[in-house]
This record gives structure tokens, sequence and C-alpha cells, in this order.
């Protein structure tokens, strides 16, 4: 079931250890079908590389296992939560890329130093507290601290993304470490100026309404 999304899910966990957001099997993608509310998230610790769209688990929200052999993520729990509580969230994203990390393990957020943070994320992306891996408490300091950004950093532990879809979370989860690449070179210069809120709102807007086609 839900074989689409299963390829697309495939697709876009290629992409994780392409951009040089995760290491060996950590890190993860979920995604939630619209139209049953299903949700289908990486099996646990299953190397990138032999990753099968097949190997997928589909859940629904109360963490029952609808179809699938494999142990689904040990963040499972957390992605659920997320979704039972944030109705227009159908992507979620979990990486520890190195450059975000750093500021996580600081328990810093990451200000709005550039007009790429401006444009992809409207705001400073925050970090939220510490919670242990396996249960519901990291979903919990996502949706707590989260608001109306697609990104937050988790203290001592790594990025959480969410999107309209997982296509739309992957690519906060890249620009997250991009932008955090670039913030933390600056900061070896000196320290930065932040863009006046005024400015990053036009920015924003811009970014979401106008660019593109």
């Amino acid at each position: 079931m839900l074989e689409a999304l299963k390829e697309e899910l495939h697709a876009l966990h290629l992409l994780l250890p392409q951009a040089g957001l995760v290491t060996w099997t950590s890190g993860n993608i979920s995604a939630r079908d619209p139209a049953s509310g299903l949700v289908v998230i990486k099996p646990s610790g299953v190397m990138y590389d032999a990753l099968r769209p097949q190997d997928h688990v589909v859940l629904d929200l109360d963490g029952n296992i609808v179809e699938g052999t494999l142990k689904p993520s040990s963040d499972t729990a957390s992605h659920l939560y997320i979704y039972r509580r944030r109705a227009d969230i159908h992507g979620i994203v979990h990486t520890h890329s190195p450059y975000a990390t750093a500021f996580a393990a600081l328990g810093k957020p990451i200000p709005v130093y550039l007009t790429a943070i401006a444009d992809e994320f409207g705001q400073a992306i925050p970090c939220a507290g510490f919670a242990l891996i396996g249960g519901e408490e990291i979903g919990r300091q996502v949706v707590e601290h989260i608001g109306t950004c697609p990104a937050v950093l988790l203290k001592h532990h790594g990025v959480f993304t969410v999107g309209k879809n997982a296509r739309a979370a992957v690519k906060a989860a890249v620009m997250v470490e991009d932008v955090a690449k670039t913030v933390h070179l600056a900061l070896q210069l000196g320290t930065p100026d932040e863009i006046p809120a005024e400015d990053v709102a036009k920015l924003h807007h811009r970014y979401t309404h106008v660019y593109g086609q």
C-alpha cells in the first residue's frame, strides 16, 4: 500500500547522505498520506544504500503497524506526536547535520544573519530543549518550539524540519545546514548584524509569494 509514497520517500532518503546531512544509519524521513492519514517512515538502523522502497513501514497515527516487516525508526513516536498536533504538516525530516547540530550542541538558535534565512525560514531558527530518544518527548519539544518555522534545533541532539509534504521538509533540512555553515564561518570573522524584523518579513513574503514560477 501507498507504493508511490514509498517510492518518493526512498528517493528522498537517498538525498540525505548525498547532501551530507546524515552518516551511517542516522536520520529519517516520514510522510503522512493526506487521503488515508497513514504515515510512512524509514525502518530503524538500515543503511541508506541498502534501503528499498518496500522496506518503509506504514503506521496509523496511534503507532500501530499497518504494513511492514521491519521495525520503524526509533523516532517514530515523536513523528506521530507532531502529526497528531499539526494537521498542516505532512512531511518530517530528522538529521544530525554537522553545522546545524553544532548550534544545537550549544543550545543556540541561528539568528537571521542572512537573506537566505529570512527567505526560507522567515525568522531565527529556534532551538528547543533536550529530550531523550525513543518516546514522544522529542516530538513535544518540536511542537512547543517550532512555531511557524519549518525547522527547529534540538539541544544536544540535531535537527527536525517539517513541511506540507516530505519534499518540502527535505528542502528545509538542506537549507538549515547550508545557512548554519555560512553563519558558523561568519562567526569566525566577527559578530554579524541581524537583519531587521521588518526586512525579514518583506524578504520572506517575496520568497514565498513572488519568487519562482
